[in-house]
């Protein structure tokens, strides 16, 4: 089977490749293959790189641009030294550092929203990929740069590979790259990616599986530099939130997960009939259909959950409660950092509904109430605040003139006010 993470079949030559590659995105981009947002791309075109172009195509205005730059000097400074992988940059440089130095790749390293924290290498190629803005500070999520391996590893959550022209802009297509996500080990939220960048030769298996296994070796020592592991649930930005207990993993279905989300939040335990409520509403269900629920539950987490009332029976670290924490010590970059998405976001309970929606709401109102145009930054970039005009508008205030990044918020709020008109729509944006 051939793996689509992966530039080029086994015995394919990269020049035959690149002219194909070329010839389709010429056929994508210029609408003579029925190019565009939901355009037809040549079968022969990598299903993960045309869903991308696809994707680039909806959000760029052409195939030819220079990726953004968003953070420089001290911000940039300031944004790497709070990042969560900083603390692995010795490991990145250890494993990957050798293969840049010998003078035909670069390392970098990218946030969860694209930004690039540390571009490494020989001078030749980093004076090479400051032609296309591939610089720390540059914003190289799919976007704002197209198709391209951080980027699309980010978008995915998966390591891949792109190759040369497979790269939507076309000021990319001399290069080739591969990375991997970078997850926090204990909640799985994404941290970014760590990517090498050169020439053809990157095509072949060995750097895919090179940045696959720093990413995982990242997240070993990211696991290792915490200590054990100690009880936890993770419940943002997943349907199915994980716990971890006594050193295991369970992934639990979406009634159990907001069961422990309801008891995590109330420490003290609730009745029979408080937990009904927060779970079911004003729907007909009888105590059975709780009392069986439950009944599995405790099958798979033992003496954690006790009864009369129901409630945790040890101290169980919640990553909501770690998003209150951060608000409470007055830190809104901390609390968006901490913030893996809505709580359970596919749930109905109205127990967790109340939960999801004030917490995003406390968040949010810290995040405007600070003027920091770093925690609004980091708000605007995630899919619940990327539509918040309010926010857009709040961070050009707070953005020095001197800001690279000053024209693109200016052109985001610009493009807000004209989709919303006298509509003008100021929260997040609704759940599905």
């Amino acid at each position: 089977m051939v793996n689509p993470w992966l530039a080029m079949a086994c015995g394919e030559g990269p020049a035959e490749r690149c002219r194909t590659v070329r010839g389709a995105h010429t056929a994508f981009v210029t609408g003579g293959d029925g190019g565009g947002a939901g355009g037809v791309v040549d079968p022969r075109v990598r299903a993960v790189v045309a869903d991308s172009w696809r994707r680039s195509a909806a959000a760029l205005p052409g195939p030819e641009f220079v990726a953004p730059l968003e953070l420089a000097d001290a911000e940039l400074e300031s944004h790497r030294r709070d990042h969560p992988l900083a603390a692995v940059l010795p490991l990145f440089r250890e494993l990957l550092g050798s293969v840049a130095e010998d003078g035909a790749h670069l390392l970098a390293v990218c946030d969860a929203a694209g930004r690039l924290l540390w571009v490494e290498g020989p001078a030749g190629m980093r004076r090479g990929a400051e032609r296309m803005n591939f610089v720390a500070g540059a914003r190289w999520d799919e976007r704002h740069a197209g198709t391209n391996a951080p980027g699309t590893a980010l978008a995915l959550g998966h390591p891949v590979q792109i190759f040369a022209t497979e790269h939507y802009n076309r000021l990319v297509q001399s290069w080739s790259c591969a990375a991997a996500p970078v997850r926090d080990p204990r909640t799985g939220r994404l941290l970014g990616a760590v990517d090498l960048t050169g020439g053809d030769h990157l095509a072949g298996p060995h750097s895919l599986a090179l940045v696959r296994a720093t990413a995982r070796a990242a997240e070993a020592e990211l696991a290792a530099a915490r200590g054990p592991a100690r009880d936890g649930l993770a419940a943002l930005g997943r349907d199915e939130a994980l716990l971890t207990l006594d050193g295991r993993r369970l992934r639990l279905g979406r009634r159990h997960s907001e069961i422990l989300v309801l008891l995590a939040d109330h420490p003290e335990g609730l009745t029979g009939d408080q937990l009904m409520a927060g779970l079911y509403g004003d729907r007909p269900v009888g105590p059975v259909t709780l009392r069986a629920e439950l009944s599995r539950l405790r099958r798979l987490v033992g003496p954690l959950l006790g009864s009369r009332p129901y409630r945790l029976c040890a101290p169980v670290e919640t990553d909501f409660a770690a998003v209150g924490r951060e608000l409470t010590e007055d830190s809104p970059r901390g609390a968006v950092r901490s913030y893996g998405g809505p709580l359970l976001p596919s749930s109905e309970a109205p127990g967790v509904c109340r939960m999801r929606r004030r917490l995003e709401g406390l968040l949010r109102r810290a995040v405007l109430g600070s003027g920091d145009a770093g925690a609004l930054q980091l708000w605007a970039d995630t899919p619940w605040g990327g539509e918040d005009l309010e926010v857009w508008e709040r961070l050009l205030a707070a953005l020095p003139m001197s800001a690279p990044q000053r024209g693109a918020v200016a052109g985001e709020a610009v493009r807000l006010r004209e989709a919303y008109g006298a509509g003008v729509r100021t929260g997040p944006a609704p759940y599905a």
